[in-house]
């Protein structure tokens, strides 16, 4: 069970990747981070199903106090992939 929602982007928040010198910036700021970076993603896309998985909060497990979670990387998301893409188009 990892948690997820449906990010809302809403068109307002563009003008944060806006750039003056470039067709776009990859960095909106500190307000709505994660927003502006599935808005950035969007531009690539073309119509192709896309998933943005926003994990800087828990890819990396600091000192623990359980013995049987060593501390590092997570992978948190793998499982969830591999399960979007076994359902999706393994039948």
């Amino acid at each position: 069970g990892e948690p997820l929602w449906r990010m809302p982007m809403p068109a307002a928040y563009e003008k944060q990747i806006e750039s003056p010198i470039a067709d776009l910036k990859n960095i909106g700021g500190r307000p709505a981070g994660s927003i502006t970076a599935a808005l950035f993603l969007q531009k690539f896309v073309n119509g192709v199903p896309w998933a943005h998985l926003d994990i800087a909060s828990v890819a990396w497990r600091k000192p623990s106090t359980d013995p049987t979670v060593p501390d590092g990387a997570v992978g948190f998301g793998v499982r969830l992939l591999n399960r979007l893409v076994a359902d999706a188009y393994e039948g």
